[in-house]
């Protein structure tokens, strides 16, 4: 849900990964075999202890892949790929696309494209997880239809949906 996952990913790319979303993408998407069971406080490293107080009610937990996966069949898990067809087959509602100028967030039950939000947002904004009740810090983005645009690189943070603890949103 964009009220949790989206502070944790603005603040994950100020403070964690030094404003370089390469290096965010990296970590997000690249160096993960299958996908993200659940994005924790340690993307919130090196940010100041009161805004990790404020987006975590001073909780902390570790992020934690789907390495552990079994498949009916024995082998290995595959990368897990969401695209418009295997998100709700998935049980996704949410996709975040990272963009060198933003990240973009994605309601599935509105495919498309979604608000950019700026890099430079204050992680501490609070989000809804209905977009049109955000402040007016996004911009929409236009469908791209070139193919000499840049790829988009969509973040492996949009977990499943489903109940969370107080805490974690």
């Amino acid at each position: 849900m964009p009220s949790h996952h989206l502070p944790l990913l603005l603040a994950a790319y100020q403070y964690k990964f030094g404003r370089d979303v390469e290096a965010m993408a990296q970590h997000l998407i690249d160096d993960i075999a299958v996908g993200w069971d659940e994005l924790g406080t340690d993307l919130l490293d090196g940010a100041p202890p009161t805004l990790v107080a404020a987006l975590t009610g001073g909780e902390h937990w570790p992020s934690r892949t789907l390495d552990h996966l079994i498949t009916p069949d024995g082998s290995p898990p595959v990368r897990m790929t969401v695209t418009d067809t295997t998100a709700g087959e998935l049980g996704i509602q949410w996709g975040y696309v990272l963009h060198p100028q933003g990240i973009e967030v994605i309601s599935m039950a509105h495919t498309g494209t979604g608000p950019l939000v700026a890099w430079d947002t204050d992680p501490s904004t609070p989000f809804s997880d209905h977009s049109a009740h955000w402040p007016d810090i996004t911009t929409r983005r236009a469908p791209t239809t070139s193919r000499t645009a840049p790829p988009r690189r969509p973040a492996a943070g949009a977990a499943p949906a489903g109940p969370r603890t107080a805490a974690r949103r």
